[in-house]
């Protein structure tokens, strides 16, 4: 019997920050690993809004495309082998869903499944500044086994534009499913200085 490819299910909510789950697709599909995607109705709404892609552009990113009302979908059974999911934005009305287990949509009943299966779930929580809400849903998502990942940028790499930043976070999020991106800069211990003068600013 073949080896299955690696096998991950990437959601899309309605949250700013679209391009964290455009550029997690396109790392994934340049890894060979099998994408699902999950649009969610704003989802599309932020893509178009937010990126210069289209809908049927970012679907064309993935190996399928799941509807979100499809509850009779693959990712809806724990019996479909998946190696993980990732939801990129994930907005707090998904975490509260997840946290709640509420199963109303594919990307929350995938989400679901997925935590009972223990399995490894990702989310990539958008929303500034966090109510009490927001902190109590977050740590019943965690307690269940859930990866907050909060999109927060990283500086020690010293990114010189957008890309370089969606890059590196894109590249941590494939680290928590034991995918090793080889083009992330890591920490090593070691303080570079950029060649460029800096001005000082005035405390």
């Amino acid at each position: 019997m073949s080896e299955r490819r690696t096998r991950i299910a990437v959601g899309v909510t309605g949250a700013t920050g679209a391009m964290f789950g455009i550029r997690i697709l396109q790392r994934l599909a340049a890894m060979d690993v099998e994408t699902h995607l999950v649009i969610s109705q704003w989802g599309r709404r932020t893509i178009e809004h937010e990126t210069p892609y289209s809908v049927d552009d970012v679907r064309a990113m993935a190996d399928v495309v799941h509807q979100i009302g499809d509850q009779a979908s693959t990712l809806s059974s724990g019996s479909f082998r998946i190696d993980g999911m990732v939801v990129a934005p994930c907005s707090m009305r998904t975490v509260a869903a997840v946290a709640h287990g509420l199963a109303d949509n594919l990307i929350t009943r995938a989400a679901d499944v997925v935590l009972k299966e223990r399995r490894t779930l990702v989310l990539l929580a958008r929303e500034s500044p966090l109510s009490d809400i927001h902190l109590q849903n977050l740590l019943t998502v965690s307690r269940a086994g859930a990866v907050v990942f909060p999109p927060v940028p990283a500086f020690y790499n010293q990114p010189q534009s957008l890309d370089d930043m969606l890059d590196h976070i894109a590249g941590r999020v494939l680290d928590q499913f034991g995918l090793d991106p080889d083009d992330v800069r890591r920490w090593d211990g070691k303080l570079s200085h950029s060649t460029s003068p800096r001005r000082r600013r005035d405390a």
